[in-house]
Order: C-alpha cells, then sequence, then structure tokens
C-alpha cells in the first residue's frame, strides 16, 4: 500500500471523530467571542496550542481574568495525558527523523491516538505508518480551525453559545474515544477516578476540579501500576531456573 493510499485512510478513519469534533471546535470558537477574546486569540490558539480541552480551559479562566500562571498550570495539567500517548508510540516512530517527531507530536490529539491505536491493534502485522498518522492528524487539524472561526462567528449573531447543547456533543465525543481505549483494571480505575474528582470538586475556582481530576486519574493508577512491576519476580529469573532445571534433567 502507497504512502497516499495510507495518508487517505487516515483521513477516512478519523472522520467520525472528526464529525465529533464539529461542535467541540464550534462552541471553543463560541466561547472565546462570548468572553469578548480577540478573534486572533482564538484562532492563535487553535494553530498554535491544538489542544482542545486545554484550550477550553484556557478560554474559560482568560475570560474571567484568572492569573496567567494559573492558566498555563492548568492547561499544562490537563495535557499531562499526552505523555503517556507519546510513550505508547515512542517504538513505533524512533525510525523518523527528530524533525519528523517534533510534528507528530504536536498533532497528537486524543482522536489521532485513538485512531492510530486503533489500527496497530486491528493490523499487527502491518508497520506503524506515518503517512496514515499525518492522514488522521492534518484532517483533524485543518477541521480544528475551520470550527474554531466559523464558533466565533456564529457566536458574534446569537446572545448564548452554551443554550446550543454542543457541550452534549463533547461529552459523548470523547466517551466514545475513551471507552475502547479502556483494556484494563487500570485503564477503568482512571476513568472512574477522573470522573469522580471532577464531580466533587466542581465547585472549585478557576475550574481546580479539571485539574484535580487529571492529577488523580494520572497519579494513583500510575503508582499502582509501578507497585504492581515492583511486586512482580522478574521473568529473567524464572526463565534462567527453569532453564537450568531442565539441563540437570538432561543429565
Amino acid at each position: 500500500m502507497n504512502k497516499s493510499t495510507l495518508f487517505l485512510h487516515g483521513v477516512r478513519d478519523t472522520l467520525p471523530l472528526v464529525l465529533a469534533a464539529v461542535p467541540f471546535g464550534i462552541l471553543f470558537g463560541a466561547l472565546c467571542q462570548a468572553f469578548e477574546l480577540p478573534l486572533a486569540l482564538c484562532l492563535a490558539m487553535s494553530v498554535f496550542v491544538f489542544a482542545g480541552s486545554s484550550q477550553f480551559v484556557a478560554a474559560n479562566l482568560l475570560g474571567i481574568g484568572t492569573p496567567w500562571m494559573i492558566v498555563v498550570g492548568a492547561t499544562f495539567i490537563v495535557n499531562l495525558r499526552h505523555m503517556m500517548y507519546s510513550a505508547n508510540l515512542m517504538k513505533h516512530v524512533r525510525p523518523y527523523s527528530q524533525l519528523r517527531r517534533a510534528m507528530m507530536a504536536f498533532g497528537l490529539t486524543d482522536e489521532t491516538f485513538a485512531t492510530v491505536l486503533n489500527r496497530l491493534n486491528q493490523y499487527q502485522d502491518e508497520p506503524f505508518s506515518g503517512s496514515y498518522y499525518f492522514g488522521s492528524y492534518g484532517f483533524m487539524y485543518s477541521n480544528w480551525i475551520f470550527c474554531s472561526w466559523l464558533g466565533f462567528v456564529l457566536g458574534g449573531q446569537l446572545d448564548d453559545p452554551l443554550a446550543w447543547g454542543l457541550d452534549v456533543a463533547m461529552v459523548v465525543a470523547f466517551i466514545g474515544i475513551v471507552t475502547p481505549l479502556l483494556v484494563n483494571h487500570l485503564m477503568w480505575l482512571s476513568a472512574i477516578l477522573a470522573g469522580t474528582t471532577a464531580v466533587l470538586c466542581h465547585d472549585l475556582p478557576f475550574q481546580l476540579g479539571i485539574v484535580a481530576s487529571a492529577l488523580v486519574a494520572i497519579l494513583i493508577p500510575t503508582w499502582l501500576s509501578l507497585r504492581q512491576k515492583a511486586s512482580t519476580p522478574a521473568p529473567t529469573s524464572t526463565s534462567t531456573t527453569a532453564s537450568a532445571s531442565s539441563l540437570e534433567d538432561s543429565f
């Protein structure tokens, strides 16, 4: 399969998530307009940040005059999950140049990660395809910028963008992205902890409930995973013992 075909397959496989992200991007642009943030800032976030969740957090915090250090800290913590995405794909992108990997890292959204991971799981005998990755990433990127602009323009013509109900579509989209990835008990624990903490901390100022839920959902499962690995006997010792035992039996 040539690179052009793989690129188009990346576009095709990302289409359902792109459609789900359309109301998400429109709502972001409308919120920027509602908070009286300039169009240039709205588009700059979509062009240079390209991270929906953190953009929503930043727009809300900037709109209520939050100190910039809290804005930076909150968006950093919300985006920590991308480090786990990167770690998961690291072995697949090692052959690529540093510049190409940097471009891939910039486009590593929830949607593209879910699409690429699904393909890797379905076609385990096929090598990782950069063309497929960029097809998914490029489609999502261009759609996100356009929808941000469209939401800003439409938001100026309507009184209350939150009354559109597009926030429900955002939630449904993320549930659709996350649920297929919950394949073990630690992943389920992370999802449950995130949801529970977000509900309990909903009334915290500066949307710190999002920060708290992200930290809890990342740190506790990670700690349990490390503890589990530490308590598991090293496979090398087991294999060495088995080999020695079989060697003795042969004599």
